[in-house]
């Protein structure tokens, strides 16, 4: 029995934006089903909206998003708070999508691409776990952990 789990990200308004965005970092195809093409009328608020929406990788990168129905306000649900004081990252969500790769030079080109507009909480560098490691909370409000898998395999 084999056994995949992919993050789902839960947006208010703007997931389509988002996905496309995430394709554009990860390449791969992009998947959007609004709440209209499952049968909400046309004319209703909100029927243009994703109700399915995923962005699958040939590298393995997988995540899914839809917006909350009814909620008016763009950005991610329960968007929360990431700083970091005195060498601790502090936040109140509950959930980071975290990304990995062999090389430094592999995971720096998706963290150049997610940190436009973003809030950089750590800068991607070397750490005592990792020879590049980062995190930041991107411009719909998603916190990223970027690493590199092992130091013997960065350059």
């Amino acid at each position: 029995m084999t056994i995949q789990t992919t993050t789902h990200l839960n947006f208010r308004g703007d997931a389509r934006t988002a996905l496309e965005f995430y394709q554009s970092v990860f390449g791969g195809q992009l998947v959007i089903n609004t709440y209209g093409d499952f049968g909400m009328p046309a004319d209703l608020p909100g029927a243009d909206r994703v109700v399915f929406g995923l962005v699958a990788a040939e590298s393995g990168f997988r995540v899914m998003g839809y917006d909350i129905p009814g909620d008016t306000a763009t950005g991610i649900a329960g968007g929360g708070v990431v700083r970091r004081e005195n060498g601790v990252t502090f936040t109140d969500q509950a959930v980071f999508v975290s990304i990995s790769g062999d090389t430094l030079d592999e995971v720096r080109s998706y963290w150049e691409l997610l940190s436009v507009d973003a809030t950089v909480v750590e800068p991607l560098a070397a750490s005592a776990w990792s020879a590049g490691f980062g995190m930041l909370a991107d411009r719909f409000g998603v916190t990223w952990s970027v690493s590199v898998t092992t130091l013997a395999d960065a350059r």
